[in-house]
């Protein structure tokens, strides 16, 4: 549905009222003065080290759409494997600010950052290349999507260290589901010599409910729509579960069919 795949113009209003609300939600979280030092699901990190964390990348966007508006270089993407390592670093490197301070400069960081997603019209959405630190040029309509991955599922990770049940909005989940096989895409971790693996995945509700085919292998990763009923295994997953499973941070999904081939599947990507 174009006006759920945020890599349309026609979602743009979706995404972006998505993101705000993803956003509110974590400053609350964020704002309790007991929860800054509390843990979260992500290894080593507070919640003051996640407010840091979106800070840091936050003001990265800000430098390539500069570079892109005035056409200035910028240096190298340095690549996704170095990503938890320089955004481990770029997240405790904010410890020095008070909870009231990080928290008032991300809230400044995300209006400036949301005026400038307002701004993009049909033509900047998929046209207007921006560089990305880490994954070179990429489209302006990946930087809400961006947003939309720090606040709503790093307040998943929030509400994981607080030990209460909880789960992934469906709003949020659903906008992320087309960017989890981009994530995939790059962070495959496969052995050259490897035999390439072919599998389905099926998101079985939500906005972009569907069923895609794909391959991954030393020869890359690709996907497209399609039906997967002769495929050897299929991976099913609500959007909830897809994108968390995509993002390592939980092994969710219903394997149907040969559960070798699944879980190798599984195996083939480096967490970030």
């Amino acid at each position: 549905m174009s006006g759920w795949n945020a890599m349309n113009f026609d979602a743009k209003e979706n995404l972006l009222r998505v993101v705000r609300n993803q956003a509110e939600g974590m400053f609350a979280l964020a704002s309790a003065p007991e929860a800054w030092e509390a843990p979260t699901a992500c290894p080593e990190w507070q919640v003051r080290d996640i407010i840091g964390h979106i800070i840091d990348v936050t003001e990265s966007y800000f430098v390539g759409f500069d570079a892109a508006r005035s056409g200035t270089t910028v240096p190298d993407a340095l690549g996704v494997r170095v990503m938890q390592d320089r955004l481990d670093e770029g997240a405790k490197g904010l410890r020095s600010l008070s909870q009231q301070e990080a928290l008032d400069r991300l809230r400044a960081d995300f209006a400036k950052l949301m005026e400038m997603c307002d701004a993009l019209g049909p033509d900047e959405w998929g046209g207007l290349t921006v560089p990305h630190k880490y994954m070179g040029p990429l489209p302006a309509f990946f930087y809400p999507a961006f947003q939309l991955m720090d606040y709503g599922v790093h307040s998943w990770d929030i509400r994981q260290g607080s030990g209460r049940a909880h789960g992934l909005e469906a709003e949020a989940a659903d906008l992320l589901v087309p960017f989890m096989f981009v994530l995939w895409s790059a962070t495959t971790d496969i052995p050259t010599d490897a035999e390439a693996c072919d599998i389905g995945i099926s998101v079985t509700s939500g906005h972009n409910a569907g069923t895609w085919k794909v391959s991954a292998g030393p020869g890359g990763f690709t996907y497209e729509a399609a039906d997967v009923s002769g495929l050897p295994a299929v991976l099913e997953f609500d959007p909830g579960n897809f994108v968390l499973t995509a993002f390592g941070r939980s092994n969710s999904g219903t394997i149907r069919g040969d559960v070798a081939t699944g879980e190798r599947y599984l195996n083939l990507f480096f967490r970030i």
